[in-house]
Formats: structure tokens, sequence, C-alpha cells
């Protein structure tokens, strides 16, 4: 159990932030849980009702709280949509973190946590070793999907249908780079991002030759850690401060313009998240805050820096596009990827409810996977009924989350994203 002040802290901080919810139920219009389930208990209005209550909550029923607080995606649909403004994902990681705090965290998630992500070179290691022994556990179920399934029962990859670790990791590709401004006169950071890194090295290839394309120094360093959004969803916040502190400490000395990721997950964690929720050094303080407002996504940055336009004349392959919730309800990012997607002379096609949650939700899809699968499986039939041969997002996570949903439809299409797509036309 966390030390009790603390702990007081934390409850102090919750209380004041919840008087702000005027229960007003807006959240249900737009909960993609509630829409299945119809419980006041699995939408927001129903989870700061019991936060409200959270200290004689936990005494009467610590465990059924927990419950509750992680039937939540952290999509972030009810926060953009709340008329009073409530700072709704402040809140629900806060309320994790005490509870957190209270139970301590699973033996499981304790070695994930703070075995591996805080140890990337050993985390680094074990991921190229399984790469290397997967095919004797997986095999191959749609070669244009790139999807898997696991040959044998496993009960934590149920019927999942699933990208494999790829053979060669992004840092064994580009281990490090520091390259001078070209024509564009700028440098940027590039922040790969765990998923990228070992799952869609070809992403992270992309944007290299996409900035190189446009005469964009970049800066790479060697070693980049874990953004932190697991652990702090989880409530670690103890390893979230240790992750963003090596982050910082090998970003920090780069000389750049911009911090640019291909991954709506680190970009919203490093720009909302790393300034609000850091409670490591205070001497990172201001290193935290200056990354924090140079980070963009990298669709951000071509379209509303680099002026990238769409060409007049498309005729390409056809693509739908879905916006991974944290670029859309965390950032505003929307017009920029779907920009992107026409200047790579693609035709596109808009997706009915382009804008709802996949079902991904990180650890929600390993834990309420049947909840996931079912949010995902609208996504999947929008995306199928656009006619498009391409689904293209900004996040690897919905990358994943979408191919395992189309592949289990036997959907004819490939899923991309969306710097793929404009580095396939350069």
């Amino acid at each position: 159990m966390a030390d009790i002040h603390k702990l007081a802290q934390m409850f102090k901080e919750l209380d004041d932030q919840l008087v702000g919810c005027m229960r007003c139920g807006m959240c249900q219009a737009v909960c993609p849980i509630f829409k299945l389930s119809g419980k006041e208990t699995d939408v927001t209005r129903g989870k700061l009702a019991l936060l409200d209550g959270l200290a004689s909550e936990m005494l009467k029923d610590p465990a059924g709280v927990n419950e509750q607080l992680n039937r939540c995606l952290l999509c972030g649909t009810c926060q953009a949509n709340c008329p009073s403004g409530v700072s709704v994902m402040d809140i629900f990681l806060k309320a994790r973190a005490i509870m957190t705090g209270y139970f301590g965290l699973s033996p499981a998630k304790k070695a994930i946590f703070r075995g591996l992500l805080k140890n990337p070179k050993l985390f680094n290691a074990l991921t190229e070793m399984g790469a290397k022994f997967q095919g004797i556990f997986t095999k191959k179920v749609d070669d244009m999907l790139g999807s898997s399934c696991a040959r044998f029962n496993a009960p934590i990859i149920a019927d999942r249908h699933f990208n494999t670790l790829a053979s060669k990791p992004f840092h064994k590709i580009v281990p490090e780079m520091d390259t001078p401004a070209g024509k564009s006169g700028l440098r940027v950071a590039f922040y790969v991002g765990c998923v990228i890194d070992k799952i869609y090295p070809q992403v992270g290839e992309a944007i290299l030759k996409v900035l190189k394309h446009h005469g964009v120094g970049v800066y790479l360093p060697s070693g980049q850690a874990c953004c932190g959004i697991p652990v702090l969803s989880s409530g670690d916040t103890a390893t979230f401060d240790t992750l963003v502190g090596m982050n910082v400490d090998r970003l920090k000395d780069g000389e750049f313009d911009y911090l640019v990721t291909g991954c709506a997950s680190c970009t919203s964690t490093i720009k909302e998240l790393w300034p609000h929720m850091y409670k490591g050094d205070s001497s990172r303080t201001y290193d935290i805050g200056v990354l924090a407002r140079k980070t963009m996504d990298i669709s951000q940055f071509l379209v509303d820096v680099l002026k990238v336009e769409p060409k007049e004349l498309a005729g390409g392959k056809s693509v739908t596009y879905h916006d991974p919730c944290h670029l859309k309800n965390s950032l505003g990012i929307t017009a920029q990827p779907r920009t992107l997607i026409k200047a790579a002379g693609c035709d596109f096609k808009e997706m009915t409810d382009a804008g709802t949650c996949c079902g991904c939700g990180g650890s929600f899809n390993i834990a309420h996977y049947e909840l996931s699968r079912e949010i995902g499986s609208r996504k999947a039939d929008n995306i199928m009924a656009s006619k498009a041969k391409v689904a293209a997002t900004s996040c690897p996570a919905c990358m994943i989350q979408i191919t395992d949903m189309l592949s289990q439809k036997g959907a004819d299409m490939s899923v991309k994203h969306v710097i793929e797509l404009y580095a396939d036309s350069l």
C-alpha cells in the first residue's frame, strides 16, 4: 500500500476536480461502452458519482470500485464532449493511481512495467528473441492484412488475429540518427514508440523517408524508452515518472525545432500527460514543458508546418480513415491526416462514425476482450461499408485492433499508417 499521506493528498486532489461534473448525462450519448451495456456504472457520470465517495466506497467494496474504474477505454470522448469542461482523463488516471496505491500492482504488471519497460535493453533483447521463435506458436491467417493467430490454445491470446513481432525492430534498422537541416531549414527529434519499434518498423522508415524528402534534419537518440501511457493507465505513477525521466534525459540535449511521433498515443502522452502527471525530479520540469510544446503528430507537422497540400487529381487506391481517440479527442487533430491521404494521391472515402473508438484502449483489450471486440466489430463494419481497399489510421495500436477485427471478418483490404501511404507516393 502507498504511503497514507500520499494517498490522502491524492484523495484531496480528486475531490477538488469532481465538483465540476453537473451530472448532465451528456457522456451517455458518446460513451462506446455505455452504448453496449446501458449500465450507469459504465458511463462517466456513474464513475464520477462513485469517485465522489471513493474513500468510503473503497472500505465497502474495494475490488468492485477497481473493476468499475477499469471498465473504461480512456478514449477521452466524454471529456471532448463535456459541456462543463471536466478533466475526466486526469480524474480517472488519478483515481487509478489511488487504487494501485491501495492494492499494489499485480505480479504480472510488476514484472512487465518494472522489470521490462524500465529496462529498455532487456525489453529489446526479449522481444528480439521472441521474434525469432514466435513462428513455433503462431500461424499466418491473412497475408494481405499480415495477421496471425495462435497455433495452440492460449487464453491470453484467445481468438485474436494479431500482428506478430517484426523480424528486425526499428532500433536495429536505424539505431540512431543526427542529420543537419536541409532545404526546409528545420530539424526534428523523432520519438519512435514501442509499437512502431517492435511491430511496425516500416512506419518508422516511412517517417524518415518523408522527412528526408522534405529536407528536414533528424535527431534520433538511441535508448528511447516507453512513453509511459501503459503504466500510467494502470496507476503505476512511480514507473511513469521513471520512464518520462529516461526519455527526457535522451531528448533534452538535442537541438531541434519540433518533436514528431507516428503514434497518436505517444503524441498525446508527451504533450498532455508528461507536463501534468510527472511528479519526479523537479529539475526536469522545464525540459518536459519544452518537449511538450514542441511535440506534434507527423501528419500535423507535414501539413501545418511544411504546408503539404492534397493533390488536385487523385485517382489512386481507395482509402478510408479511422480517427484515433488520442488525436481526435485529446489534440483535436482530424483534418491533417485526411489531407496527407489526399496528398498521396489516394481516393479518399469517409466512413460512417470515423471518430468513434475502435475498442482497443491498450490494456482494456486484454482485460475486457469481448467488449473490445464488440466495439471493434462495429468499427470494422463501417470500414468495410466504405468500400475502400485500405483502412488508414495514425496510431499503431489502432492498426493492431483494426487488423484483428477485419481479419476475423475476412475483409479483402489492408491496414496502413497514413505516413506509409504518403511515403509510397514520393
